[in-house]
């Protein structure tokens, strides 16, 4: 029985900088190490086949890892559907799916030919969510310091750069022949 590409689904997380708090405790909250700045973060899901975000977690703090996000969040995914993550979200398996992460290296050994070809192929599925989130950034202000301090305002900027991406997405797909589109996935 073949799956659905339609039921296909990419995960990452994305963090934006935003300017540095005043107070002490709000500073070391919104700090990320990763980025060496103060940042917030969201989850996106995207779909393999639209390339759209269909899914948009709330805005956490740059602290916060993304799996702990996602397992507050807890997202639903139609019966059968296939998700591809990254390392960040090991440990996470969302019912009715079949989950697909690149397999580690074993340490002091190296990864077997199976696996090393099994990564290269999710690596190839999972370069179109950091595709969609390049997308979304487009816009300056998701991509540069995010200056305004009103309350629920980050998530509102958010949303408006994945809805436009969205719509971006739809005019080309428009524009795009099925003979194109079906040369893509076979």
């Amino acid at each position: 029985m073949k799956k659905c590409l339609e039921l296909s689904f990419i995960i990452d997380g994305t963090e934006r900088k935003i300017q540095r708090p005043k107070q002490q405790e709000k500073q070391k909250r919104y700090y990320s190490g990763k980025k060496k700045g103060h940042t917030v973060k969201n989850n996106i899901i995207a779909n393999v086949v639209s390339r759209k975000a269909v899914y948009l977690s709330g805005t956490y703090e740059g602290k916060k890892h993304d799996k702990k996000i996602v397992d507050e969040e807890n997202p639903i995914f139609p019966k059968g559907s296939i998700l591809f993550k990254d390392t960040g979200f090991q440990g996470y398996e969302p019912k009715n799916t079949t989950c697909y992460q690149p397999a580690k290296k074993p340490r002091g050994k190296n990864l077997s030919l199976e696996d090393r070809f099994f990564n290269k192929m999710i690596s190839g599925v999972r370069i179109i969510v950091e595709h969609v989130i390049s997308g979304i950034k487009r816009m300056r202000i998701v991509k540069d310091v995010f200056r305004n301090t009103k309350n629920g305002f980050s998530d509102l900027v958010m949303e408006i750069a994945c809805g436009l991406h969205n719509l971006r997405e739809t005019f080309r797909a428009h524009h795009r022949t099925p003979k194109a589109r079906q040369a893509v996935w076979n």
